[in-house]
């Protein structure tokens, strides 16, 4: 007999022939970004066209993963058991030039600084999906 599914409101992914290598991408621990082939501009989240010259070409750059904490916000309320509370969520600076959301873990809410250096990780989130996670950065000597 199999588990039970975890009961949460978090709605489950929704992957699409756009999206799809981002996804991909995650699951094997690569964060990667889309890149249009018309002119160059760097995309997230993915999408069928370039807002800049409206091209439909496009490749991926993989991400160094290192990021700065741009901003932030500290969820308490409503709780749902997907996730760990207070939850920090933060808006990060990619190193390539652009920006990501995602799940803050490893410092205690009360010690994030905008500016702050983070490394983009993954881990499993609700419905067993893998998505990107900040963490503090070590910075090397």
């Amino acid at each position: 007999m199999s588990e039970p599914a975890r009961r949460t409101s978090v709605p489950p992914l929704i992957v699409t022939q756009d999206n799809s290598f981002w996804f991909d991408g995650v699951r094997e621990g690569r964060l990667l970004i889309q890149r249009c082939t018309g002119c160059g501009t760097l995309r997230q989240p993915p999408g069928p066209a370039c807002p800049s010259c409206r091209s439909f070409g496009w490749d991926t750059l993989e991400s160094s993963r290192r990021a700065t904490l741009h901003s932030y916000t500290v969820v308490h309320r409503p709780q749902d058991s997907a996730f760990t509370y207070p939850l920090a969520i933060g808006l990060a600076d990619l190193e390539e030039g652009i920006r990501l959301v995602a799940d803050i873990t490893g410092v205690d809410p009360a010690d994030l600084v905008i500016g702050m250096p983070l490394e983009v990780a993954f881990t499993e989130h609700a419905h067993g999906e893998v998505l990107p996670q900040l963490r503090p950065r070590e910075e090397s000597a």
